[in-house]
């Protein structure tokens, strides 16, 4: 795929004309999908695609276009070329564009992860084993994903990493359910046989009756899973410069107020430990890492070209969107076997869903448990905990409130298939949290 969006580019290149320049987006994979249930093989097959998206500029006028490519070069040019075209007639009626700002200055780069990906058979085989006996159900997505950039002053970046995503449930009754996930860019059967091991035993655990709690505060352990639909409420908006400008980021009181969160928190966007691609649509190349928060303390935003191009500050490679793309935190100083020891007597939290802001400006969110969420006395596992909501604030999760992060931290790739697989991650301990508020 590399060499055929190189050669596409190369023929926009031959057609521009006299003040005009592009930007070229490439986003492809080969990827194996299937689909269990009933540990059953219910649905297999595999996808490839291939999109460029072309954007066509005069000063600082502008115009894109994304379309489909078919990998025969013959086809796609004619199509390139039309698309050429189209937005160049596009243009003339395109207003100025005050805050476009795009890399001149070229940036080449490559980068291919190695193949240490199972073949479908393997994984399909390992899943099967994992759930034999089990009503399991879920998913294995695997293969390279391919992402390119190119434009008219010479640059070229392309990224190829091979990944793979196993996300499993196992059912038990009603709405009682162990999730497992195992993904990353090397497969390991052994840590994959350990997940669906401790996923069946904690399934085990599920066939006690169930406890309800009152509503109150709960010291909790987050696993990493939990942890992480936190950490992707707080990076809608947390760490981007034009949230934090017009004052509408969640972290509003450690901008304004320089509130902060416990010294033991220290979040980084680390591009160069992740698999979203080290370049970015504009054509500039990320740094490696950017420091969000550095003990506790709000240290940088990320900002993106428009962004700094409005409100006059130096871009550092984030994507329109300011979100964090491969986001770590890092951990602390409990082993994971001690977890539930550290924790005593409370609620272990598996998992945590539909959440949202109840008080953005507050950082205050709110959401349900999910999956295997359990009360735990004495440090042992006692009953399986019935839904409960919570609502709490950022700053006290991982401020005042925070007991003890885990020494090791997960890898979490999203598991988002919609249009593309994702490249998404994040790399997160789990938390200990004194007084987590249960309301419901």
């Amino acid at each position: 795929m590399q060499e055929q969006f190189f050669a596409l580019a190369d023929v926009v290149t031959a057609h521009l004309q006299t003040g005009e320049g592009y930007l070229a987006r490439f986003s492809g994979e080969v990827s194996d999908f299937v689909r269990f249930n009933h540990s059953a093989v219910r649905q297999a097959g595999a996808v490839t695609q291939r999109y460029l998206t072309l954007e066509l500029f005069r000063g600082t006028r502008h115009a894109s276009q994304t379309i489909t490519l078919s990998g025969h070069h013959s086809d796609d040019v004619s199509t390139v070329r039309a698309a050429v075209q189209t937005l160049r007639d596009v243009l003339s009626d395109t207003p100025e564009d005050p805050f476009f700002l795009i890399n001149t200055a070229p940036q080449s780069s490559a980068r291919t992860m190695p193949n240490r990906l199972p073949t479908s058979d393997e994984a399909v085989d390992a899943v099967l084993r994992a759930g034999a006996g089990h009503d399991m159900v879920g998913f294995y997505a695997g293969g390279p994903i391919h992402r390119g950039f190119a434009n008219s002053f010479g640059q070229r970046n392309w990224d190829t990493v091979n990944a793979f995503t196993t996300d499993l449930s196992y059912y038990l009754a009603g709405d009682r359910a162990v999730k497992m996930n195992h993904a990353g860019s090397a497969w390991d059967a052994a840590a994959f046989a350990a997940k669906a091991d401790s996923a069946k035993a904690r399934l085990a655990a599920l066939a006690r009756p169930a406890k309800t709690v009152a509503p109150g505060g709960y010291r909790v352990f987050l696993a990493p899973a939990a942890l992480e639909e936190v950490m992707g409420m707080l990076s809608w908006g947390g760490f981007g410069l034009a949230e934090h400008r017009t004052a509408t980021t969640p972290l509003i009181k450690m901008v304004e107020q320089g509130v902060t969160l416990n010294v033991a928190v220290t979040l980084t966007e680390n591009i160069g430990e992740g698999l979203a691609p080290g370049f970015q649509d504009e054509g500039f190349v990320k740094p490696a890492s950017v420091t969000l928060i550095d003990g506790g303390v709000y240290k940088d935003c990320l900002i993106s070209p428009r962004s700094a191009a409005e409100f006059g500050a130096a871009q550092n490679g984030a994507d329109g969107s300011e979100s964090p793309l491969a986001l770590d935190m890092k951990g602390g100083s409990l082993k994971e076997t001690d977890v539930l020891t550290a924790l005593g007597t409370g609620v272990y939290v598996g998992n945590l869903w539909y959440l949202n802001y109840s008080d953005r400006n507050a950082c205050r969110m709110t959401g349900m448990t999910r999956f295997a969420t359990f009360w735990v006395e004495n440090g042992e596992i006692v009953a399986p905990l019935n839904v409960m909501r919570f609502d709490d604030t950022v700053y006290r999760m991982l401020g005042a409130n925070l007991a003890g992060l885990t020494s090791t931290c997960n890898l979490l790739l999203s598991s988002d298939t919609y249009e593309a697989r994702s490249t998404r991650s994040m790399r997160l301990p789990g938390a200990v949290i004194d007084d987590f508020r249960m309301t419901l």
